[in-house]
């Protein structure tokens, strides 16, 4: 088998992806402090056309040199908005019709793969703080919470791979109900 070479790749242009149908799917970032991780969550969003990526209170915003060295050019093409404070973010999700979806682990959190998105459903998933994760008042907002399982001894994933799990699950789950996106 033969790597392919970049123009092999079918790349939208920016201006491409601004256009093309999204992901009816809203990602928030409720007080994240690593610019790597998101730079990373950016980039992931730009992979599964993810309608728009919520930066909420001390998640820094674009552009910055230690987001953009992982985001390597998707704060460019995923449309992006910062709320001083996650609970207005939510609450303007919520006035929209978006299900609110906290990854986390609660008393009554849905397992990933357990979690079907209902097609005709808009959704927002929440990610929280790399050592508090996603807060108390936050989770109360929220109509469901989805935990990634885990076996080993740490019961915590980093915040930029859980979206990417939680955003792959939810993308194929679109892409075999609506064939392509």
């Amino acid at each position: 088998m033969r790597k392919l070479a970049n123009a092999e790749l079918n790349r939208k242009s920016v201006e491409e992806y601004k256009s093309a149908p999204k992901i009816p799917v809203v990602v928030v970032l409720d007080n994240v402090r690593s610019l790597n991780n998101i730079g990373s969550v950016f980039r992931t969003c730009d992979a599964f056309m993810i309608e728009s990526l919520y930066l909420c209170g001390i998640t820094a915003v674009p552009p910055h040199r230690e987001i953009q060295k992982t985001a390597l050019g998707a704060t460019e093409s995923v449309q992006w908005m910062y709320f001083e404070n996650t609970r207005n973010a939510l609450a303007r999700l919520q006035s929209e019709g978006y299900m609110l979806c906290a990854v986390e682990q609660t008393e009554k959190s849905v397992m990933l793969h357990d979690f079907r998105p209902v097609p005709e459903k808009k959704y927002a998933v929440i990610f929280g703080h790399e050592i508090r994760g996603v807060d108390q008042e936050v989770i109360n907002a929220c109509h469901l919470s989805i935990e990634i399982p885990q076996m080993g001894t740490k019961h915590s994933i980093n915040v930029a791979v859980s979206t990417g799990i939680v955003l792959w699950e939810i993308f194929r789950n679109y892409v075999s109900d609506y064939a392509k996106i």
